[in-house]
């Protein structure tokens, strides 16, 4: 009868037969009662049950032994990851104030200062701080956190060949190892560090470690020089050089730009170093510029007037009377010429100690090559453009009395894409 006191000992908990007879087990049942397959099947149900309970025992048992046996390494490495990243400590490194020269074309750009408010477009500076932002040279997107200044502020869709700005970032070097050149090979690469993650169309040239005292890349600029790049079909180019040459020298300017009422500006002259005609190759002119500072779309206004000239609607005097502000004190009504012709070509600064990439090593190497493919995908897209033009029909037949003013975008009188 032992079997059959263990058997009631275990069945006081009420768990129905899966088979037979259906049978209610209650604190009274007597399993004498119960038929030789009833109890067999008991039996089997019983120890099953105990299988499962012991398996998932022994389970929990495994992973707090693994647990407790893992080494400490790896459970500081798990336990790493699931911490959030510790913000980078700046307090703990030094700093040096620099100035970087650098290229881009902007036509894929909303112009090259950073906005306060979210733009279409990225701007230049905006893709070269979250860079350097990335790389932990600068400690956020704050421009007045670093000392930053930039040389000249160009609009959306022009671009740049010799841009500068001036800022501080992080350094390996102590400011006393900062002051000696025989340094230099042991300071971060910053060159390469931004170039690496910049797009193809921004590139960054060379940078200067010790710029002169009191070194501001907008103040600190002597001159600036722009180009606006055009084709010379049906334009009168001596007509625009004597026009061109009528800017020269300081006049007032405020019937040459747009007029931004956030800033009060109450001083429009300006001083232009030269102006001119020149040609670039044999398929494209520019209006060469240089002067010491500019207004807001002061150069492509200046261009607008020559192409009126050049095409005849006006005589070169009208650079004059424009800017006899007691003749014309007020703007005239007319279109900007387009913005991706025009190009900050360079900027003049006192003499610095630029240090540029070596062209022999590998990164530079790289980079160039970036360079050169993106030129070539350019010049293959005009040439697949040229076949594009020829093979549409077109005319060479004047618009019928009707005037097109020719605003460097191609759709003017000489009807040739730039």
């Amino acid at each position: 009868m032992g079997i059959f006191t263990n058997l009631f000992k275990m069945g006081r908990k009420p768990n129905p037969i899966s088979s037979g007879p259906s049978l209610k087990i209650n604190d009274g049942l007597q399993y004498a009662k119960w038929s030789k397959e009833q109890l067999i099947e008991r039996l089997v149900e019983l120890e099953s049950e105990k299988t499962i309970d012991g398996t998932a025992d022994t389970n929990t048992n495994n992973k707090r032994r693994k647990s407790e046996e893992e080494p400490a390494s790896k459970k500081k490495k798990r336990n790493k990851k699931k911490n959030s990243v510790k913000p980078f400590d700046f307090s703990r490194h030094h700093t040096r104030f620099i100035a970087l020269r650098f290229a881009y074309l902007g036509w894929k750009y909303n112009g090259l200062a950073l906005q306060k408010e979210p733009t279409a477009l990225p701007t230049v500076e905006e893709t070269i701080l979250e860079v350097m932002n990335k790389c932990k040279l600068v400690p956020s997107m704050e421009p007045l956190d670093y000392n930053f200044s930039r040389c000249g502020r160009t609009d959306k869709g022009v671009s740049a060949m010799n841009q500068v700005i001036s800022l501080t970032v992080r350094s390996n070097l102590s400011p006393e190892e900062q002051r000696d050149p025989a340094n230099d090979h042991q300071e971060l690469q910053y060159v390469h560090m931004i170039n690496h993650l910049l797009p193809d169309d921004i590139r960054v040239s060379a940078v200067c470690l010790r710029p002169p005292a009191d070194f501001d890349a907008r103040h600190s600029c002597k001159h600036r020089h722009y180009r606006y790049l055009f084709k010379a079909e049906q334009l009168d180019l001596e007509k625009m050089r004597e026009a061109a040459k009528l800017y020269e020298g300081e006049h007032d300017f405020r019937n040459f730009c747009k007029i931004d009422g956030s800033k009060q500006i109450t001083n429009y002259r300006r001083r232009i170093i030269s102006g001119d005609i020149i040609r670039v190759n044999e398929d494209f002119y520019c209006f060469d510029l240089v002067g010491t500072a500019f207004l807001w779309h002061q150069v492509r206004c200046m261009m607008a007037c020559l192409f009126l000239v050049g095409q005849g609607l006006e005589k070169p005097s009208i650079v004059t009377d424009l800017m006899n502000i007691d003749l014309m004190p007020q703007k005239p009504l007319y279109d900007m010429a387009s913005d991706v012709p025009l190009l900050l070509y360079d900027c003049k600064f006192p003499d610095m100690e630029w240090i540029k990439c070596n062209l022999h090593d590998y990164k530079a190497i790289k980079y160039g090559k970036a360079a050169n493919a993106l030129a070539l995908d350019y010049q293959l897209k005009a040439s697949m453009s040229a076949i594009y033009q020829q093979t549409l029909p077109s005319s060479n037949v004047d618009m019928q009395g009707k005037i097109r003013v020719n605003i460097g975008d191609g759709q003017g009188p000489d009807c040739q894409p730039l």
